[in-house]
């Protein structure tokens, strides 16, 4: 014999099989909205010469090799004669010449949280270069483009698409000079300056305006440097691609 159900049980019922409806496509709707943050690491596309990566301590740092994930956080080293190439994000790639330390303050990577491997939300990364010199290619896809920036202590360096450029920072003077593209360079609160290809800024400085690489023995040696450099970036990415086992 069936069970007598009160009318006020069964409105009971209802309101509790609503409650768990609703609970669920609230629980359906955040798992696709929230996004997810793995842990993200530079790789090394190539070393040449001694090189060394850790967290600043004296006795934390181990020597680069091709194997080794470099974290947000750490420090890059390259001793005499060495160089060493990266990419800090996928078409964010870094040359770190010899003599040269750069600090790796931020890599993330956001992804909806119930999308495929390819559903980016945002991309940053943020380097300081605390002495010598970088050259970058970056080169970014998708709609919407990393957040990338170098930070020398005398200026903000950013890029928003395509572009190649140096940048060279020691006690008292830091210099940028943009090959192809165009990047953005700020000095304190000041508002940023486009520095164009086959021109150069330099800190500090009297001249407000960028000033063309023509115009100046060191920069020209910039721009011939970086073209080759920035070939070998191409192509060490292409062969890294090639090599994934996906």
């Amino acid at each position: 014999m069936s069970p007598i159900v009160s009318h006020s049980d069964e409105l009971l019922m209802r309101f509790a099989a609503l409650i768990f409806l609703y609970a669920l496509c609230c629980g359906l709707v955040t798992g696709c909205s929230d996004g997810v943050s793995p842990r993200v690491a530079a790789t090394v596309l190539s070393v040449n010469g001694p090189v060394v990566f850790g967290t600043g301590e004296p006795k934390d740092f181990h020597p680069v090799t091709p194997e080794s994930r470099i974290d947000g956080g750490s420090l890059v080293r390259t001793f005499d004669g060495a160089r060493l190439n990266i990419a800090l994000l996928p078409g964010a790639l870094v040359q770190v010449s010899s003599n040269s330390e750069i600090k790796i303050e931020e890599l993330k990577i956001t992804k909806d949280g119930n999308e495929t491997a390819d559903a980016m939300r945002d991309r940053v990364a943020r380097i300081r270069l605390n002495q010598g010199k970088i050259t970058v290619l970056f080169t970014p896809r998708g709609e919407r483009a990393p957040e990338f920036s170098i930070n020398s202590g005398k200026a903000t360096i950013t890029a928003d698409s395509d572009c190649l450029f140096r940048v060279q920072s020691d006690d008292t003077t830091t210099r940028v000079t943009c090959v192809q593209g165009k990047v953005y360079a700020s000095i304190g609160a000041q508002p940023p300056i486009a520095i164009g290809a086959g021109y150069f800024q330099q800190w500090p400085s009297t001249r407000l305006e960028t000033i063309a690489a023509t115009d100046d023995a060191a920069a020209q040696i910039d721009v011939v440097d970086s073209l080759q450099i920035g070939n070998q970036l191409r192509k060490l990415q292409s062969d890294w691609r090639n090599r994934r086992p996906f």
